[in-house]
């Protein structure tokens, strides 16, 4: 902690506005605080217009106050200071002050006091004061910048959104066309020209597909937390059903097992929902190993949150990738290896941050992985059930 005397230099000269009704009390905190270092520019005032005055013309460093005045109660001077300049310390200065009625000045807004027969202390109870008003300050200018900075990320945020939603939907139409016409070209003519001709066909109709594929899964991506999508009381048994008869012909290739007992009820969207546990349980399917593919999704409550888990038994994933994977097109595999664009781990992360929840991945290479995420069991204004 920074000795008193080692801070930063007070302002040269120090305003000083000094409310007293005794020239020589004034004369003596004058005093001291020369003798205390100060270059200190002094204005004397006695009543509450004079004083109300200089406050407002002249705002000074620092406010010195009398605590016994016979025509102006000491509070309506600490409320006159802390309405009109609430940053000022005022130090309140007194021959009869006790430490209760000290307190509850402090309280009131005053920044310390000093009695007038310890009026030494006065130098070092204004270099205090002094250096609390510019932490004060350089603290308020921290949080002014940080909150400046969080909008910029959000309108960044934001413009980034929309430019990759109006990006992906407006290439639709031209990307069907692409990929219509290297099909119709690919069925005319394969077999006719050279073999280098019938490969680059190829190779233009497999890009295009892909290309469509991520530009749809760049679109879904986008619309996540756009308008559009209500939340509401979603049973997730009905939504995995839903989910297994949409991966059924995975599951039949692969042998698969999933598995799922008493899922509950969500706040949230069905189609959310929905595309969280059929991304996560066709990744399960997807990266397995020699075995035929084991599923199990479950969930626990945590306070106003459910806890999913969903395990497989399938090639797992190394401790150093558990945050990557959340990234946009963020790939571990060779797309020769596992087809995809690394962009179903992100909608599902963006999904759920967006309902204030977490996602994350307990794995090891080679030992399957489990993914657990929460999300709301209540709406924000429902009351949750106490137990019994």
């Amino acid at each position: 902690m920074s000795d008193i005397n080692d801070l930063a230099p007070p302002p040269s000269p120090l305003r000083v506005l000094h409310l007293e009704d005794d020239k020589l009390d004034a004369e003596l905190a004058a005093e001291a605080l020369r003798k205390g270092g100060f270059a200190a520019s002094v204005v004397l005032v006695e009543t509450e217009g004079e004083f109300e005055r200089q406050l407002r013309s002249q705002p000074p460093d620092i406010v010195i106050a009398d605590y016994n005045l016979p025509l102006w109660n000491r509070m309506e001077v600490l409320d006159l200071v802390r309405r009109k300049s609430p940053d000022i310390p005022l130090i309140l200065v007194s021959g009869s002050l006790k430490d209760v009625t000290a307190v509850e000045c402090i309280k009131a807004g005053a920044t310390d006091y000093v009695s007038k027969d310890g009026l030494a202390r006065l130098p070092q109870v204004i270099r205090r004061a002094l250096h609390e008003k510019h932490q004060r300050s350089l603290r308020l200018q921290a949080e002014e910048d940080l909150a400046r900075k969080v909008d910029e990320l959000a309108r960044s945020n934001a413009d980034l959104e929309q430019f990759a939603y109006v990006a992906s939907h407006d290439l639709q139409e031209p990307l069907r066309m692409v990929t219509a016409y290297t099909q119709l070209l690919a069925e005319r003519y394969s077999g006719k020209l050279d073999e280098n001709a019938d490969k680059f066909l190829g190779y233009a109709s497999e890009g295009a597909r892909r290309m469509q594929v991520l530009v749809h899964d760049l679109l879904a991506f986008s619309r996540i937390g756009r308008n559009g999508f209500t939340s509401g009381s979603v049973d997730c048994n009905t939504v995995m059903q839903e989910v297994l008869q949409a991966l059924a012909s995975a599951i039949q290739e692969s042998s698969a097992v999933v598995t799922h007992a008493g899922l509950p009820a969500v706040w949230a969207d069905r189609t959310h929902v929905a595309q969280i546990l059929q991304n996560l349980i066709g990744n399960a399917v997807k990266f397995r190993g020699k075995e035929p593919p084991v599923v199990s999704v479950q969930a626990e409550k945590t306070g106003r949150q459910w806890r999913f888990s969903v395990s497989d038994n399938g090639i797992g994933i190394a401790p150093e990738y558990a945050e990557n994977i959340f990234v946009v097109f963020q790939r571990l595999h060779a797309r020769s290896e596992y087809p995809g664009n690394g962009i179903g781990l992100a909608i599902c992360k963006k999904i759920v941050e967006h309902y204030h929840g977490k996602i994350w991945v307990e794995s090891q290479a080679g030992s399957g992985s489990t993914f657990k995420f929460t999300l709301p069991s209540h709406g924000p204004d429902e009351r949750v059930p106490e137990r019994l």
